[in-house]
């Protein structure tokens, strides 16, 4: 690894740090402290921006809700930071700019630090670079309990312009330095122009101490020019690594499989009931279906045969997110189109294999992607079951093409089946003896439905609402539009989903409750554009054009009566109510129009979950409506009061280290029973290019942060449930509909499951009723 030069970089910094400028009177700077200026240059011949070596800390860090000192280093002075995040919910350190630094004129380098964590648990750090002009570009890394160690974030380099439609590439530099993860944002900034580089940390529940030095721009000795050429072995592992789990033949993946079939139970943990609810406690009115109830202050579900149940288990058991893009694609005249009505979204197809006539027609899309596998299987062979192709991509280097799932091939060898029945029958059954195995109560969202019949282990069935209704946008619109809830369409389109779902789960008791969509941007509470997008945006359509505008329209005008009032309250000038029905646009937002703005968005959230819950009860009215999964990027507090109007249970996915008050405060003022619908963590030494959304160090902390969040959620009177995120890690070079490739499954590609994870899991659900219920 090599450091810019003094002599280079130095016309390339914002001056106003020079070396005799340092000030030792001061050693502790904290939030609304004043800082001093250093040295940036040292006498080696090598670019630091800051060592704290002059003994004071410079004004350019600042901090929010954090602390800092100034403490002895491994050579010299070092900053020690205490970020308190147990009482806050966003706790940093930020490297601000006076004036914009500007870096433009650098090779290849990245902005780099020292950081020590003296402390026994590990710490996740969010990064984002911002430029002048508003861009960021947004990264993650996790810094090992009793660790020290350089991160460094790269700002310029070719990986930077390669889109291989994986979230986060493997590393192109040569270096035994750890590269942060690429999570999100602009890859090229203005390197003219940078403002600043955030550190922080969100959702933790205790305070977090680092000790950080040497802050640098570095540069690689060398790059690894074929870094994404044959990355992924015939058993879809990591080519290049050797990891903990990683199988070497098929006689070792067998041989695992039968050591761990021949420690696998049948049946529920003692003391639990037929569907998992605690047998040992009281026994409540049963229904015959599940159901909630409130019991000593505390939310609850009550299982069919009245016993008290909480929902702990697995999302998305299932393989239609197990395929990644190959690089290959065919004639697409012979491929068959979504049919009208289709009521399936792409990424939850299954295989989706194309047609046999389509197969000479196979050619490469992209060199890049097929480029990175050291092997796939012929059409004709065993192996070949497992391509599939997809029609359509969220995101990626392709529109469209042919697929491969390394994870049901891997079925196929430790099992021997080839017949696709008897091996789909294979997993469900060791799927569900593990579930039972390591403690679950159920599943989560997102089950393969041939799993709804089995009787065996309670389960959450799910649909989405699709179809060509009319749609409005909050402006993020990440996963799609909004539906247009007064459309007549969306409701139509809303009882053929609960229809469908209907007859797969057949009124069976065995499952909870249904999830209907997931994750949809309904505004974010932070400003008034972000929460209210959904609402302003529609203001500005054609009442002609959209149902729910007219709504607006006629909510406005039953309140105002005569625009001229309109006028006066908004400080607009409209002539008329014909001109407000063919759009109106806001700049200004008084107390007035945000009063308003609140009313006509709680107007339309009502309307989609009363649409919703009709359909389902219609349908099924014995099973729980679970709302619609909001990601807590994407609620406001107008949505969430109409899914607890509407919904038996409100689900929430909610990817931090935990729950508290610092964020879910509102549950109180709700006073419904809730669920997390999805959380997770992944670490990299599974051989994984992405640990996933939340960090840990390693597999046994992995099982940590699990036992930290569960028993958060167990903790909080008015949740009911939570379910991890997923069953089967992400494939190494992404899942085909939008690249994720992260390290969050209790089992690997090879099927085989994460020893210290499962270990923590139980030891959580061995007390999971003890803990939530007390001695009732």
């Amino acid at each position: 690894m090599k450091f810019l030069s003094a002599v280079l970089l130095s016309s390339f910094i914002v001056s106003g740090c020079g070396e005799n400028s340092a000030d030792a009177s001061s050693s502790v700077y904290s939030s609304g402290g004043e800082g001093r200026s250093f040295g940036n240059i040292n006498e080696r011949s090598e670019f630091v921006l800051w060592n704290f070596d002059q003994g004071n800390t410079p004004q350019e860090i600042k901090l929010e809700n954090a602390e800092a000192e100034l403490v002895s280093g491994r050579s010299g002075k070092a900053l020690k930071i205490r970020l308190l995040s147990r009482d806050n919910y966003i706790s940093s350190f930020t490297f601000d700019a006076e004036t914009a630094w500007d870096w433009s004129a650098l090779g290849n380098f990245a902005f780099a630090l020292d950081i020590a964590n003296r402390e026994p648990t590990s710490v996740h750090l969010y990064v984002k670079a911002t430029d002048r002009d508003g861009k960021v570009h947004s990264r993650s890394f996790v810094v090992p309990e009793n660790s020290s160690g350089t991160y460094f974030l790269e700002l310029k380099g070719p990986d930077l312009s390669v889109d291989t439609g994986i979230r986060s590439n493997p590393p192109s530099w040569n270096t035994q330095f750890q590269e942060m993860i690429y999570r999100w944002g602009n890859k090229k900034l203005n390197l003219s122009a940078i403002e600043s580089v955030e550190f922080s940390v969100t959702g933790v529940l205790e305070d977090k101490t680092l000790v950080i030095d040497n802050v640098r721009l570095i540069q690689p000795d060398s790059l690894d020019e074929l870094y994404l050429v044959e990355l992924v072995d015939k058993f879809g592992q990591n080519n290049k690594l050797e990891f903990a789990n990683k199988v070497h033949s098929e006689e070792e993946l067998k041989r695992l499989a039968e050591e761990e079939l021949a420690q696998l139970r049948k049946t529920p943990w003692e003391g639990r009931s037929r569907f998992g609810g605690w047998a040992e406690g009281p026994r409540l009115k049963a229904t015959g279906y599940f159901r909630t109830e409130k019991v000593n202050g505390k939310w609850a579900l009550v299982d069919p045969d009245g016993y008290l149940f909480f929902s702990t288990g697995i999302a998305n058991v299932r393989l239609a997110n197990t395929s990644t893009i190959t690089g290959y694609d065919f004639d697409h005249s012979l491929i068959p189109q979504r049919k009208p009505g289709d009521l399936t979204p792409e990424d939850s197809l299954g295989l989706n294999r194309v047609p046999d006539k389509a197969i000479p027609t196979r050619h490469v899309s992209s060199r890049l992607r097929a480029d990175m596998f050291t092997w796939l299987p012929k059409y004709d062979e065993p192996l070949g079951m497992n391509y599939g192709y997809r029609r359509e991509v969220h995101t990626g280097i392709l529109e469209r093409g042919e697929t491969f799932s390394f994870y049901r091939a891997n079925l196929q060898r430790k099992y021997g089946i080839n017949d696709d029945k008897k091996l789909m029958e294979k997993w469900r059954e060791v799927t569900v003896d593990r579930m039972l195995s390591w403690g679950f109560t159920s599943f989560g969202n997102w089950i393969d439905p041939d799993y709804y019949q089995l009787n065996r282990f309670p389960y959450f069935a799910n649909g989405w609402i699709i179809g060509d209704f009319k749609t409005v946008s909050s402006g993020n619109d990440y996963w799609s539009p909004l539906p247009d809830p007064f459309d007549p369409l969306f409701k139509e389109r809303a009882y053929i989903t609960a229809e469908q779902i209907s007859r797969e789960v057949q009124d069976n008791p065995w499952c909870v409750g249904v999830f209907i969509d997931n994750e949809k941007s309904w505004g974010q509470e932070g400003s008034i554009k972000s929460q209210y997008g959904i609402v302003i945006n529609t203001l500005s359509l054609d009442a002609r054009n959209s149902p729910t505008k007219t709504q607006f329209l006629h909510l406005m005008r039953d309140k105002y009566k005569d625009v001229s009032k309109l006028n006066d309250a908004w400080n607009v000038k409209l002539d008329s109510w014909d001109e407000f029905s063919k759009g109106v646009s806001l700049a200004e937002f008084n107390d007035t129009v945000v009063s308003d703005l609140s009313a006509m968005l709680q107007h339309y959230a009502d309307q989609y979950f009363k649409v919703v819950r009709e359909a389902v009860k219609h349908y099924m009215p014995n099973h729980l409506y679970m709302g619609a999964r909001f990601a807590d990027w994407g609620m406001t507090p107008e949505v969430r009061g109409a899914a607890a109007r509407y919904a038996d249970v409100v689900s929430y996915n909610y990817y931090k280290e935990g729950v508290s008050d610092k964020f879910w405060h509102f549950l109180k003022e709700i006073d419904r029973p809730s669920i997390i619908g999805e959380f997770h963590n992944g670490s990299l030494d599974s051989g994984l290019l992405n640990p996933g959304l939340i960090h840990a160090s390693s597999q046994a902390d992995r099982g940590k942060k699990y036992a930290e969040y569960m028993n958060s959620v167990i903790d909080n009177p008015y949740f009911v449930g939570a379910h991890w995120f997923q069953y089967i890690d992400s494939p190494l070079t992404g899942r085909a509909y939008d690249g994720e490739n992260y390290n969050v499954g209790f089992v690997s590609v090879a099927d085989i499951p994460y020893s210290p994870l499962i270990e923590s899991v139980k030891a959580v659900n061995k007390n999971l009723y003890q803990r939530r219920f007390g001695a009732l």
